[in-house]
């Protein structure tokens, strides 16, 4: 468990060391007491319909598990693997930056809840969710 509030550049640099959240055009926009924002940066490779220009549903739930599973790092100062997750679908993601707004609901010493929405460049909600993470102490 983290006693010191991370910094969110101290945030941002541990999200980063995975490639793949690389790939996605992470960064840290805050980070608080259960809270982040983050902002993902809309690539071609995520559009799953070439004529409509959508982004696939499987960028958006993995934005709603990044995002919630990191809302975490200001209780545990780390990721945390996911348990269980569910994601709703609200709108399609058409080409542009999404904001990630992440909280956590509940955090026990094992297993913790976390939300997630995923938001367009609008503010219009896309898709939204929550997930089981587990909080144990890494050994």
């Amino acid at each position: 468990m983290s006693d010191t509030p991370l910094t969110k550049e101290q945030v941002e640099a541990l999200l980063l060391r995975g490639p793949f959240h690389q790939w996605l055009g992470l960064s840290v926009v805050s980070v608080g007491e259960g809270e982040i924002e983050l902002k993902a940066t809309w690539r071609p490779e995520w559009v799953v319909n070439a004529e409509r220009g959508y982004t696939h549903g499987g960028i958006l739930a993995t934005l709603v598990d990044l995002t919630a599973d990191w809302a975490l790092v200001s209780k545990t100062g780390r990721g945390v693997p996911t348990v269980d997750l569910r994601v709703d679908y609200h709108r399609a993601a058409m080409q542009g930056d999404l904001t990630c707004r992440g909280k956590v609901v509940k955090f026990g010493g094992q297993i913790s809840v976390a939300e997630a929405q995923i938001l367009d460049g609008e503010g219009r909600l896309l898709a939204s969710g929550r997930g089981v993470y587990m909080t144990a102490p890494a050994k």
